[in-house]
């Protein structure tokens, strides 16, 4: 079977997301092979999807808030949920924050994620886990769309919810996916970020950051 760092590498290429040009990842550069290729390695290995192969548009608006205003995180204990390829996480440890770790239950994720760090020449603390459940240790939790499914909503919030009121500081990035709950959301910045048909619905979307309450 293939080393999955050996897969990443072999069905991605050197890109930088639109927003955040400084940051370089392995990223599909074209939907079909990656999405093919993951479906054959799903057969002997039961992995997700490759979500972890694209910038996805809530982590892109959070890495440039985070690179445009590093205070927001330095010497902050940061958690990037559902990280997806690192991005965020990556751009919190350039920013100076005093830890950052990433979760995911995807490994291939976590190999995106630990690849993308490398190749920034940062450290980030990445395990497939759900740290769903788990107590504070965090000061700020990082979450890019997260919200596209109901049962992933209904599993998610009350915890985060619960890490609010444990001292963390909740950012919720959403670009109008169906599942964002209304209440207790207070937006904090919003920006337009370039999609692609492929991905999304449209050739752009406009993403809303949150803050989370209790």
């Amino acid at each position: 079977m293939e080393d999955p760092a050996a897969f990443l590498r072999s069905h991605t290429a050197r890109a930088t997301a639109a927003l955040v040009p400084e940051i370089p990842l392995w990223l599909a550069t074209e939907i079909t092979p990656i999405w093919q290729a993951t479906e054959a390695w799903l057969a002997q290995t039961g992995i997700e999807p490759p979500f972890w192969a694209f910038a996805w548009p809530g982590s892109q608006v959070l890495a440039r808030m985070v690179l445009d205003r590093p205070a927001l995180v330095a010497g902050r204990r940061v958690l990037d949920f559902a990280a997806g390829c690192g991005l965020a996480a990556i751009a919190c440890a350039k920013s100076g924050a005093a830890s950052v770790e990433a979760a995911e239950i995807d490994p291939l994720a976590i190999v995106a994620t630990l690849l993308n760090a490398a190749e920034n020449g940062v450290s980030v603390a990445a395990e497939t886990r759900d740290v769903v459940g788990q107590d504070c240790r965090w000061d700020l939790i990082l979450c890019g769309d997260v919200c596209y499914e109901a049962p992933m909503t209904g599993h998610i919030l009350p915890w985060l919810r619960r890490m609010v009121a444990e001292g963390a500081e909740v950012w919720v990035a959403d670009p109008g996916r169906a599942y964002l709950p209304r209440a207790g959301m207070e937006p904090i910045g919003s920006m337009d970020v370039p999609t692609t048909l492929e991905l999304e619905d449209r050739i752009e979307r406009r993403v809303t950051v949150y803050r989370l309450s209790a």
